[in-house]
């Protein structure tokens, strides 16, 4: 029956894209941490990148909340069963406050999954440079939209105390309740794709760490965790993975290490509750596939990985047997890159890769599409035919196929230009594409997959 939950939470916002959202909230899940707090913390929009930094901050594993993609019921119950035995909950948005999948309305937005959750918002500003007219820029920000609660300005990359300090003065409602200095020195670094992962950063702790004092040395984190308690409750919801999950009914490997790790938390659970034991396996360091009913091959860095990918000749070649005699396998962007017979540098060589995909992936100095879509699946696959969905496409290489005789895994539509085109690789009880697909689109995806690696087990040899 109908329940509801307290959930002390806000959104950290920006007001563009590259005001340091990612840093502040870094910092201030550990400022919370240092009291004693235990923090769940969420990502707005698709990014895989910044979740792990939350994820290594908070010591929980961080969700992604998109609006487009997921709709208002599914971002909701996600936020409900991660963030129910939380103390705090931090939600960081995607780019600016009011930017989402449209020009004319809030879809994808920040302002939307805010507005879903009733959560209010920190509104965090570039303040470089800037002095009476953060006001002007926080009451505009606040005023926009009444149906969403502005709550306070985080002021960054202040020049001084007295520089945060005649921020405050100058802005009354909503008021500056802190800032932070501009510390180049700590900042996080990037590549093509955006920031690297937290993993991959050497002293990423004691980055965190820092920020952590600075936050709690710079703002006011008591007027900051009184803002969140002010939240209303929620409606409950039933915990996905626990009371709805089935008895294990098949096993699907996770490919998850250096190359591999672009996963939405969501998909996973939504597999666990449709009957699937996960497995993580490593295409880079294991020798030996798991003993599995399917592979899900996710995106990642394999081009700056290839080397490491095409001396482990065991893994691909066991790959490679795995697909040949009917295992399931889905993959996406990077995992097709994978599967493809070769990829091909930005430095011009080439990696021998699974050869699965009679294709060929070559990495681009510029980036090759961006944005929103919107499709459904074509033929009698693993998922079978017609099965709308709504996915994400971020990515710096092309595809050249080596075979006209390989079906389109996909039609899909990209909703910024309109552009209606078919997309990826199906062959036997294999998917491969460049689209990331939140299966919050349509759940019928994730019982598709479970279902197709019952009815393949007989064909695996197991």
């Amino acid at each position: 029956m109908p329940f509801e939950i307290r959930i002390p939470r806000l959104v950290v916002a920006g007001t563009a894209s590259g005001v340091g959202k990612t840093t502040f909230t870094v910092g201030l899940v550990y400022a919370l941490r240092s009291r004693g707090l235990k923090v769940a913390v969420f990502k707005c929009g698709p990014d895989y990148l910044d979740p792990t930094y939350h994820s290594r901050a908070a010591g929980v594993r961080s969700h992604n909340l998109d609006g487009w993609m997921m709709g208002r019921e599914a971002v909701t119950a996600t936020f409900v069963r991660a963030a129910a035995e939380s103390d705090i909950a931090i939600i960081e948005g995607v780019m600016g406050l009011f930017d989402g999948a449209s020009a004319t309305d809030e879809s994808g937005s920040t302002a939307e999954i805010a507005k879903w959750l009733d959560a209010p918002v920190l509104l965090l500003v570039d303040a470089s440079g800037m002095a009476r007219s953060v006001a002007a820029v926080g009451r505009g920000f606040a005023e926009f939209d009444p149906e969403l609660q502005v709550s306070a300005l985080i002021a960054n990359r202040v020049g001084s105390k007295g520089h945060l300090e005649l921020l405050r003065e100058a802005s009354a409602r909503p008021p500056v309740i802190g800032g932070l200095p501009n510390e180049a020195s700590a900042a996080f670094p990037e590549r093509h794709l955006g920031l690297r992962t937290a993993e991959e950063l050497a002293g990423v702790d004691a980055l965190f760490s820092r920020w952590g004092a600075l936050v709690n040395e710079w703002c006011e984190v008591d007027k900051i965790i009184s803002i969140a308690a002010k939240a209303p409750p929620l409606p409950g919801a039933i915990p996905m993975t626990a009371t709805a999950r089935r008895t294990s009914r098949c096993t699907i490997g996770i490919a998850y290490d250096e190359a591999f790790h672009f996963y939405y938390e969501d998909n996973l659970a939504r597999l666990e509750s449709a009957g699937a034991r996960l497995i993580r396996f490593s295409p880079i360091h294991d020798t030996r596939l798991p003993e599995v009913d399917g592979l899900y091959l996710g995106g990642g860095y394999p081009e700056t990985y290839a080397a490491e990918l095409q001396r482990n000749v065991a893994m691909r070649e066991q790959i490679a047997e795995f697909a040949a005699r009917g295992g399931i396998v889905y993959a996406e962007c990077g995992g097709l890159m994978y599967l493809c017979r070769e990829l091909q540098t930005l430095d011009a060589r080439t990696y021998r890769m699974c050869d699965v995909v009679p294709a060929r992936t070559i990495m681009c100095e510029r980036l090759q599409a961006l944005g929103y879509v919107e499709g459904r699946t074509l033929h009698n696959s693993i998922f079978g035919p017609g099965l709308g969905f709504r996915g994400h496409q971020f990515r710096y290489s092309r595809i050249e196929s080596l075979s006209s005789k390989v079906a389109p895994a996909f039609a899909i539509r990209r909703t910024r230009n309109g552009a209606e085109l078919e997309e990826g690789f199906s062959l036997n009880n294999v998917i491969a594409s460049y689209v990331h697909v939140h299966w919050a689109s349509n759940p019928n995806l994730a019982e598709a997959m479970a279902g197709a690696c019952v009815r393949a087990r007989a064909t695996t040899n197991k």
